[in-house]
C-alpha cells in the first residue's frame, strides 16, 4: 500500500484542504504485508471520517487501517473537515456540500477509483459516525454502505455539551428538523422512497455515553425495516474500541472482502 499526504484546493470551501489517501500498490518484494495483485483503474473506495477532536491523520495514527486494507482493491480517503459535523454550517464552511458533492469529484479526478455506487463506502467514528449515517441516509444513490462507530446521534443532547459552538454549526433545533442533519427524518424518507437501500452497520461500546442514543436509533431503523446491523461490545469512547471493531464494520458493509 502507498500512503499519500494530499493538499488540494476546495472551491466549495474556498481554501486549501488536506486528506490522507491509502492506495493499493502491487509489489513482489514487500515483506510482512499483503499487496495488490494488479493495477486497476476502478478501485473500490472508502471515505473514512474523523471525529470532532481529530483530523485527517488520526485513523492512520491510532489504528492499523493501512495494514487492515492491505491486499484489498480499495482506496481509502481520509479528509479533514475540522469541527464541522459534516454540515453546511450556519456560520462557517459548507462542509456537507464539500463531503457529499465536491470531494468525490476531486477524488475521482485524482485517483483510480470507481464511480459506481456498489463500489463506494463510508465509515467514521463519533462526529464521523454522524457524518457516515448522514451520507448513507441522504445520499443512498452514491453509497452502497456505511459503518458508523460510537455515533453522535442525539443533537439535542449534544447541544448542551458544546453550547458555545453548536449554534454556529447547526443554528437551532428548529433548523435541524427535517434537514439532512435530522437522521431520524432522513431514515424515514429513505425507507419510504424507491431509492436503493445502503447496508448500515452501527457499533458502540456499552459504556459509551452515546450508547443509549445508538440503541434508540437502531430501534428506529428496525421499525422502518431498513437493512441494518447493530453490534454492541464491552468498551468506551476510545481508540482501543474503534481499532478492535473497524475490520468487522468494513467487512459487514462489503468494503473489505475476505
Amino acid at each position: 500500500m502507498a500512503l499519500l499526504q494530499c493538499s488540494f484546493h476546495s472551491d466549495v470551501l474556498g481554501m486549501g484542504c488536506q486528506m490522507n489517501v491509502i492506495v493499493p500498490q502491487p509489489s513482489t518484494t514487500l515483506i510482512g504485508m499483503e499487496s495488490s495483485a494488479r493495477v486497476r483503474k476502478d478501485y473500490r473506495v472508502l471515505y473514512l471520517l474523523h471525529g470532532c477532536s481529530d483530523d485527517h491523520t488520526i485513523w492512520g495514527r491510532r489504528t492499523s487501517i493501512e495494514r487492515y486494507v492491505a491486499g484489498q482493491d480499495l482506496v481509502v480517503i481520509m479528509p479533514a473537515v475540522q469541527r464541522s459535523f459534516y454540515t453546511d454550517m450556519v456560520h462557517g464552511g459548507k462542509y456537507w456540500t464539500f463531503i457529499s458533492e465536491e470531494l468525490p469529484q476531486i477524488a475521482q479526478a485524482m485517483f483510480p477509483i470507481s464511480t459506481r455506487r456498489e463500489d463506494t463506502f463510508v465509515a467514521g467514528l463519533s462526529m464521523g459516525g454522524f457524518g457516515t449515517l448522514k451520507l448513507i441516509l441522504n445520499r443512498p444513490d452514491r453509497f452502497a454502505g456505511g459503518a458508523a462507530f460510537s455515533s453522535v446521534i442525539d443533537l439535542d443532547w449534544h447541544q448542551q455539551s458544546i453550547p458555545h459552538e453548536w449554534p454556529d454549526v447547526f443554528g437551532s433545533m428548529e433548523q435541524v428538523k427535517d434537514s439532512p442533519n435530522d437522521l431520524y427524518a432522513a431514515a424515514a424518507k429513505l425507507a419510504a422512497s424507491n431509492a436503493p437501500k445502503p447496508r448500515i452497520f452501527q457499533c458502540c461500546g456499552d459504556e459509551d455515553v452515546f450508547c443509549p442514543a445508538n440503541r434508540k436509533f437502531r430501534d428506529h431503523l428496525n421499525a422502518l425495516n431498513l437493512q441494518s446491523t447493530y453490534r454492541e461490545y464491552p468498551g468506551n469512547h476510545n481508540w482501543e474500541f474503534w481499532d478492535s471493531h473497524i475490520v468487522e464494520g468494513l467487512e459487514n458493509i462489503g468494503a473489505i472482502i475476505r
